[in-house]
């Protein structure tokens, strides 16, 4: 099987997540997800991801072990989006 591009990445996750905003990046082995999704209210950062995995499916199971997430919430999102400087 090919490696998938981080765009076929981009594309499985959002087929199965309604996403607020998705970034991926990667080499074909290694993939960077940031997903913004307000399915992720509530959720624990495990069952986040379990979520994501379940948006992929099958297509990456064998790929899946390389996928590292940042799951956000929308409001997460713009509490890290806002320029803030505070120490």
């Amino acid at each position: 099987m090919a490696d998938p591009t981080p765009q076929e990445v981009r594309t499985y996750i959002a087929q199965g997540l309604p996403c607020e905003h998705l970034e991926v990046d990667g080499d074909g082995r290694h993939f960077f997800a940031t997903i913004v999704s307000a399915e992720f209210e509530g959720l624990s950062r495990v069952a986040r991801h379990q979520r994501v995995y379940r948006a992929l499916g099958d297509r990456m199971r064998e790929q899946i072990h390389a996928l590292s997430m940042k799951t956000l919430t929308p409001a997460e999102w713009s509490a890290t989006a806002a320029p803030t400087h505070h120490h």
